[in-house]
């Protein structure tokens, strides 16, 4: 299994859920499903109760992954059942302020040294950027939203499968997106009130970033149906009522920047594709501080230094 996929399962396992406690009942819950739906896969139906054996001799997590990791490219399908039974018991727990804030992830954990020593990092100041032929990012997006998370890091939404980016070629289909408040990357040296993430996956696992920066002014129609639905409890989810589209909370222009980077959480996975747009969503005043208010404190990473990387444009 390649880096990308590997980065890919620690995002899953490590980012997506942020529960208080594991229980017997959850884990039971889990077993059910992966029988369910393994039954079928003999070999993987045993491996995948070779988790659940992990889980009930409080396996460390890091074996749990080298478990999940040797089962290959068929176990992803379970990765929606197991993530939160995963960190809900053994995940290093990191915070946006004091002694496990940014500055402290990468010495945590050992699974999360890249935020330290990596050298691809994001967010960044985007400032410099050079002139390039960019090729136009294709959105293929459809009434997929299903769920709104507040996973005590952030506000986010899960996508149904279906929805892609397509970028010179390639294609990578959306999963996910969620906010930031203040904006994590920046322009010419300036930050904005809240940015927006779009992530995306190809076949590989390899990860694709849409980053929309975010601007106060009018209204946005989108967003409010979502802060309708968002949960105000940490470890909190609500089905939306009806499925949304993300294209409201797209900007008209589709230019962007483009540079390499990383995940902006533990475990900072690098090998990121980044594509920033160069106009900003508006969205209310009110909007941004009901927000700020669900998560009661900033949730955006320092910029990090571009180092050798090029900034397109």
């Amino acid at each position: 299994m390649n880096e990308h996929m590997n980065g890919l399962i620690r995002q899953d396992f490590l980012k997506e859920a942020d529960f208080d406690q594991v229980t017997d009942e959850k884990v039971a819950t889990v077993e059910r499903k992966l029988n369910c739906e393994l039954g079928s896969v003999s070999a993987t139906g045993r491996r995948s109760r070779y988790f659940v054996a992990g889980y009930r001799q409080n396996a460390a997590p890091p074996v749990v992954l080298r478990l999940l990791l040797e089962f290959g490219r068929g176990f992803l399908c379970c990765m929606p059942l197991l993530a939160g039974v995963v960190q809900a018991g053994h995940a290093v727990h990191w915070s946006y302020l004091g002694e496990e804030g940014p500055e402290s992830w990468g010495h945590l954990s050992p699974d999360y040294h890249v935020c330290a020593d990596g050298r691809d990092q994001s967010p960044v100041n985007i400032e410099g950027a050079i002139e390039a032929e960019m090729p136009p990012l294709e959105f293929n997006y459809h009434k997929g939203g299903s769920a709104v998370l507040n996973n005590g890091h952030t506000i986010q939404v899960s996508y149904l499968a279906g929805s892609t980016l397509a970028v010179n070629g390639r294609e990578f289909e959306l999963k996910q997106f969620h906010f930031h408040a203040p904006s994590e990357n920046h322009i010419e040296g300036k930050g904005y009130p809240m940015e927006m993430h779009l992530v995306h996956a190809d076949k590989e696992g390899n990860l694709a970033v849409v980053a929309v920066m975010i601007t106060e002014g009018r209204e946005n129609e989108t967003l409010t149906e979502i802060w309708r639905q968002m949960p105000e409890q940490a470890g909190g989810k609500k089905d939306l009522q009806k499925r949304i589209s993300v294209k409201g909370l797209l900007p008209a222009s589709k230019d962007y920047y483009r540079f390499n980077g990383s995940l902006t959480t533990p475990p900072c996975t690098e090998g990121v594709r980044w594509y920033v747009m160069k106009q900003p969503l508006t969205v209310s005043v009110e909007q941004v501080r009901k927000f700020r208010h669900i998560m009661h404190h900033h949730n955006n990473r320092p910029v990090q230094p571009v180092y050798a990387r090029p900034l397109l444009k």
